[in-house]
């Protein structure tokens, strides 16, 4: 019996690591697509070239919650920025601030009357989600445009998230976000590097190829009636970016990305922040997985390759967790199979493979990314990102861990804002450098 045990339990190992193996392989493919999609392949920006229109009325919301170091510069970019002053309204949603955030958002809009609609918020729900709920019920305007605090926009960065909802298809647009501090240290090199790829070549990629491109939550915009239709936002969803967008689709609306539609943010400076803020990314995306996932694989209405990218686009937050479990059982059988010493030493040289050729694959997106953007030097920093990833892995492993105790327990996920570093104002954002995206030299990018 207690062979038989062994055995089973041997089989039952084989058969989560053969499972687990399977996953990696798909995701490494998925990304090696990607990356030859945006280095060869034809590249889409249907809505780019709109310049002249009769622009429709905009409200932009901006996120605040104890935003004082930052508030200032954003709100000062979006009075420079190019739109028809009568049909642009800016709205800081100022959620709650115990500190001068409320102050500063009264000064600036007193100096400029007639540009701001203001909402300030001192009870309700915490949380970014549910400021925005309580924010729209007062807007009249069929495009929100939603920044955080800390994102500085270019002077037509308004027109070219706006353009894509003369499209009657488009619920949702997200624009690239770019690091503003990007120089301050190590750290902020590697998430510039990190974001790059993500934008420059992943959502890229999803919008060249007619997949799931994916609202971020700022730079971007909804379309009211399509928000409406969808019940608004879920104020209880630590990442209401990530569940308008998977409502939108199963509702029949696209989301577009714009690669050159670009805005500066400020990334985390210090290894504590970033660690909390992706970890509430990754409880956030596992939270919208749990929900969405089921509907999605459902819906009849969504194309079948929109649905493959939309679970892999939902359990991109599991795979650290998976891994992690991977490497465990491939240990516990190299050793409990010392008897079969070619089973063991094969599953070992299986997960030492992926590592070489599954982490490379999100390594050659940065490397594309920096190469499409002219700023080939960055490169140099790649090796450095295995420290970034470990950090990455260990950190949503203990997430997905610590977010399964709370289900357990019946406990709420509770939202935490990202902690600011700006000491003073920043450059004005037609100031910053902008990267390019007109694709290698000689080839022609094809917009259609």
């Amino acid at each position: 019996m207690a062979f038989n045990i062994r055995t089973a339990g041997l089989d039952l190992m084989t058969a989560i690591l053969a499972a687990i193996i399977c996953l990696l392989v798909i995701y490494t493919v998925r990304h090696y697509l990607f990356t030859l999609n945006r280095l060869f392949g034809r590249q889409r920006q249907p809505y780019l070239d709109i310049e002249q229109a009769t622009w429709p009325a905009v409200v932009v919301c901006v996120a605040a919650h104890n935003e004082e170091r930052v508030i200032a510069d954003a709100l000062n970019a979006l009075l420079e920025v190019d739109y028809p002053r009568d049909k642009l309204i800016i709205m800081p949603v100022n959620d709650r601030s115990t500190d001068g955030t409320r102050a500063i958002i009264d000064r600036i809009a007193a100096a400029h009357p007639g540009r701001f609609t203001l909402f300030h918020r001192d009870s309700g729900r915490p949380g970014k989600a549910a400021a925005l709920r309580d924010a729209t019920a007062r807007i009249a305007a069929e495009i929100i445009i939603v920044f955080d605090a800390d994102y500085l926009p270019a002077r037509g960065l308004i027109k070219q998230l706006v353009a894509p909802f003369f499209d009657p298809e488009v619920g949702a647009i997200m624009g690239r976000v770019v690091p503003l501090n990007a120089g301050a240290n190590l750290l902020t090199r590697l998430l510039d590097l990190e974001r790059a790829g993500g934008y420059q070549v992943d959502q890229a990629a999803r919008m060249n190829l007619g997949l799931v491109p994916q609202y971020g939550g700022t730079v971007g915009g909804v379309r009211r009636c399509a928000l409406e239709e969808i019940g608004g936002w879920n104020s209880d969803m630590l990442a209401e970016d990530t569940d308008v967008t998977f409502r939108l689709l199963q509702h029949g609306w696209k989301t577009v990305y714009q690669n050159r539609s670009e805005c500066y943010e400020e990334v985390p400076e210090v290894w504590p922040v970033r660690i909390r803020q992706i970890s509430r990314w990754s409880r956030g995306h596992n939270q919208v997985m749990g929900r969405n996932l089921m509907q999605l694989l459902k819906n009849p209405r969504i194309s079948l390759r929109e649905r493959a990218d939309g679970v892999l686009l939902l359990c991109v937050f599991i795979m650290p967790p998976l891994l992690v479990i991977g490497w465990s059982i491939t240990i516990i059988q190299f050793f409990m199979t010392s008897h079969q010493w070619l089973f063991g030493w094969l599953v070992l040289s299986g997960m030492v493979a992926y590592g070489a050729f599954g982490t490379n694959a999100a390594f050659f997106e940065m490397a594309a990314a920096t190469y499409l953007d002219g700023n080939r030097n960055r490169i140099r920093l790649l090796p450095l990102n295995i420290f970034g990833f470990l950090v990455s892995l260990v950190a949503i492993s203990c997430a997905a861990f610590s977010q399964c105790m709370d289900a357990l327990r019946k406990r709420e996920l509770v939202w935490h804002k990202t902690e600011r570093f700006r000491l003073t104002p920043a450059a004005p954002a037609p100031e910053l450098p902008l990267p390019s995206d007109s694709g290698l030299p000689g080839l022609a990018a094809e917009v259609s």
